[in-house]
């Protein structure tokens, strides 16, 4: 990795001085975010970083004084060639050819491991991982609310998976409890084969919808509903056989939905597998004396002194939601036996996970300590032109074909080859950037117009760079290496940006790959696309003389290829024409 080289070399250096390992110095380094001012340096040490363990006890001033002292002491060589001190930092800039040519060849040689080959992961052990995502209801529709744990959950799971971890996918369906009750009643009072042949999803939400609307007015429908799921429970041939069909139905449907999404599991579950083990749960916890009765005969876990209590039994014995979730989690450490299993679903379950790890170490599993609910908020004002939006079908529908209503009025659109998947392809990339701009944790506020524009800090922003980087590369031919090119030919301020940008991306891959939040490489790859933008219009390729030409097309080329790998990990099909 390019910036792994110069900041070796940095720390080489101030290892001299400071007498430190220059291992220890090397993640104090930090390559410098691009300004709009611009800038001259490439690196900046703080200098607080380094000062020993009292550096509380050091002003700003005492700071500043510091960082002036060890600049005046560090020399320049072949690869530093500008050393001053800064606002409490020590300030590096790089031989400008050398940066070039060294940026430049890593990025072609890594491909898409650039930015991961970097000694910031190189000490990180390898884990196990297991991802709990998506995990929809059986026989309901794909919900918009769904998509946001869809693509938050694939996500984390591409940045795991790119960074060397071993990834399990699992969705979690809930495919148990009462409301299959009133779905198995609701369809023998109200449902239609045929109808359900033609469009089973649809036709099994609208029969929940009358059920549920039945049961408040009748007290025969709600009688019936609970006869079905003791049915249900009891496992009685008839009703678990309705059961399974509308489980295999939603699952077909859920598979054409995730195809649209590129998304995979290794695993589909449910809380119908673990009903009966979440018997063998609750024994385990009246075996350890955690297991309490109330008045009414519900059975709790009591979580602290403080009266905290969490209820895991109904009072006629059959488990909660809850239950499962342990059941499954004790399952999953049996069966995949994982380092870490992440929880992606909406803060509203923040407390539900509380109470499920709380209780696991309560029972002594250890391993609770490495389970980790990754909470995100709530998408407001999602409506379709038409109006208010219930499935993701139709908000993915309505993405296409605004995109291609869009495209037909653009002066610059390219014929397509395949202008259905392109617009889908474009219309999913302006959700996910929406979507991942902000932190995970916050409700965002939807807005159709602001999604879908070409310009600004969008998606389609991102695909119209991408495929514009491609047309260059289509037109003026692929550059094959770029240890060949003059690097002197990239000393323009707009070159020197773009490969200053590019010299971040392993720090910027490190910090999502830590903390899970993909704003990070979001506002990376918005910022590598705004450069490119203005390098693309100051440095032109065509009619530049050949050795110039050259130089600036490597250039474009690997922005292309960053941009590219940026936009994968982030679930986004990168596309060449639009």
């Amino acid at each position: 990795m390019a910036a792994c080289r110069f900041r070796r070399s940095i720390a080489a250096q101030l290892s001299h001085i400071l007498e430190t390992p220059p291992e220890n110095l090397v993640k104090s380094i930090y390559a410098v975010p691009v300004s709009r001012k611009g800038q001259a340096c490439d690196f900046q040490l703080f200098v607080s970083s380094v000062l020993d363990a009292s550096s509380s006890n050091y002003s700003k001033s005492d700071i500043q004084l510091e960082a002036q002292k060890l600049a005046k002491k560090l020399k320049c060589d072949p690869v530093v060639s500008e050393i001053s001190a800064g606002e409490g930092t020590v300030n590096f800039t790089i031989n400008r050819e050398l940066l070039a040519k060294t940026v430049l060849q890593q990025v072609f040689e890594d491909g898409s491991k650039y930015g991961i080959k970097s000694e910031l992961f190189s000490g990180l052990p390898k884990r196990k991982i297991l991802i709990e995502f998506s995990s929809p209801n059986i026989a309901k529709k794909f919900h918009v609310g769904h998509l946001r744990s869809t693509i938050i959950g694939n996500f984390i799971a591409n940045i795991k998976e790119a960074t060397g971890h071993h990834v399990t996918r699992v969705n979690y369906l809930g495919d148990w409890g009462m409301q299959f009750g009133l779905l198995g009643a609701g369809f023998q009072q109200f449902g239609s084969e045929e109808k359900l042949k033609s469009n089973p999803l649809q036709h099994l939400f609208e029969v929940y919808v009358q059920a549920n609307k039945a049961s408040e007015e009748e007290e025969n429908i709600k009688k019936l509903a609970q006869d079905f799921f003791r049915k249900l429970e009891a496992r009685e041939e008839q009703a678990v056989s309705l059961w399974q069909h509308f489980r295999d139905i939603s699952i077909d449907d859920y598979a054409r939905m995730y195809k649209r999404l590129g998304v995979c599991f290794d695993e589909y579950s449910g809380e119908s597998f673990y009903q009966e083990k979440s018997q063998e749960v609750l024994k385990m916890l009246d075996a350890k004396g955690l297991l309490k009765k109330t008045q009414e005969g519900t059975g709790v876990v009591y979580l602290s002194e403080k009266e905290d209590r969490s209820a895991v039994m109904r009072s006629d014995g059959t488990s909660l939601y809850l239950t499962r979730d342990l059941a499954a989690a004790i399952d999953r450490v049996e069966k995949w036996n994982p380092d870490t299993m992440i929880y992606v679903t909406d803060k509203s379950q923040i407390p539900h996970f509380q109470q499920v790890f709380q209780i696991l170490k309560l029972m002594g599993y250890q391993w609770a300590e490495r389970c980790q609910h990754v909470p995100f908020g709530r998408v407001q004002g999602m409506r379709t032109r038409r109006g208010e939006v219930v499935f993701l079908d139709d908000v993915l529908d309505e993405a296409r074909s605004m995109v291609i209503e869009q495209s037909a009025s653009a002066k610059t659109t390219k014929e397509l080859d395949n202008p259905l998947e392109t617009a889908e392809r474009i219309g999913l990339a302006a959700f996910i950037i929406q979507d991942f701009r902000g932190l995970l944790v916050s409700d965002y506020q939807f807005n159709w117009d602001r999604i879908l524009q070409s310009r600004g800090d969008t998606g389609v922003f991102l695909q119209y760079t991408h495929a514009r980087l491609h047309s260059l590369e289509e037109m003026c031919g692929a550059v094959n290496q770029a240890s060949r090119i003059n690097a002197a030919c990239l000393q323009d301020p707009q070159a020197i940006s773009l490969i200053q940008h590019l010299l971040r991306y392993d720090e910027i891959l490190y910090k999502s790959s830590q903390d899970l939040q993909p704003k990070h490489i979001v506002a990376y790859l918005l910022k590598l696309s705004h450069l490119a933008a203005v390098a693309h219009k100051m440095l032109p390729v065509k009619g530049s003389v050949p050795e110039l030409a050259e130089a600036r097309l490597c250039l474009f080329q690997a922005v292309r290829s960053v941009l590219a790998n940026g936009m994968k990990l982030l679930g986004i099909t990168p596309v060449n024409k639009m």
